[in-house]
C-alpha cells in the first residue's frame, strides 16, 4: 500500500510542480537589519481608501496582474518590516512583475473597514500586516485564511516574506 501510493506521488510529482507559484525572487539582505532606514510609512492616513482600491483594481484588471491589498498601520512595526522588504530593488521588481499593490491604513483596527469587508472579512483581522490577494476580474479573495499570515513579519527573513509573496502569482 505504501508503494503505491509514493508511486503516485512519483507520477504526479512533475504535475504539481508545473501548476506551482512563479520562482520568488532571491532576496540579498539576509535580515531586515540591512533594510534602509528609517523604515518606510507606507500608509496614507488620509486616503480615500476605497477609491484607492477601486483605481488599483482596474490597473491590475488592465495588466493582467493581481490585486494586492496591504493593509496595516504605520504605527506597526511588522507591517514597516514588510513594506522595507518590498522596496528591496529584487523584490519591488518581483511586485511590479506580478501584483498591483496598494496600501490601506486601517487605524488601529478601527478605519477602512470596508475594504476587507468587500472581501468577505468582515471579522477584527487577527493581525497587521494583512495581505488580501484579489483576482481583480471576479473581485474574488484568493488567500482566504491566509491574510494575516506576516502579521508577525518581524519572525520571519526577508527570504521568507519574498517566498509568501511568490506563492499566488502563476
Amino acid at each position: 500500500m505504501m508503494r503505491l501510493f509514493a508511486a503516485a506521488l512519483f507520477v504526479f510529482a512533475p504535475a504539481a510542480i508545473s501548476m506551482a507559484a512563479v520562482p520568488a525572487p532571491r532576496v540579498r539582505a539576509q535580515s531586515f537589519d540591512q533594510l534602509a532606514t528609517p523604515l518606510p510609512l507606507p500608509y496614507d492616513e488620509t486616503a480615500d481608501a476605497l477609491r484607492a482600491v477601486d483605481r488599483a483594481r482596474a490597473r491590475a484588471k488592465a495588466a493582467h496582474k493581481l490585486l494586492l491589498i496591504d493593509l496595516g498601520g504605520n504605527w506597526c512595526l511588522d507591517c514597516r518590516i514588510l513594506a522595507g522588504t518590498m522596496d528591496l530593488p529584487e523584490v519591488g521588481a518581483f511586485l511590479r512583475r506580478h501584483y498591483e499593490l496598494v496600501s490601506v491604513d486601517v487605524g488601529r483596527f478601527d478605519k477602512n473597514l470596508a475594504v476587507p469587508a468587500r472581501y468577505g472579512i468582515t471579522q477584527r483581522l487577527e493581525g497587521v500586516p494583512a495581505l488580501l490577494v484579489v483576482d481583480p476580474r471576479a473581485d474574488r479573495l484568493i488567500n482566504a485564511g491566509h491574510v494575516s499570515a506576516l502579521a508577525d513579519a518581524r519572525s520571519m527573513s526577508p527570504q521568507a516574506l519574498a517566498d509568501w509573496l511568490a506563492q499566488w502569482p502563476h
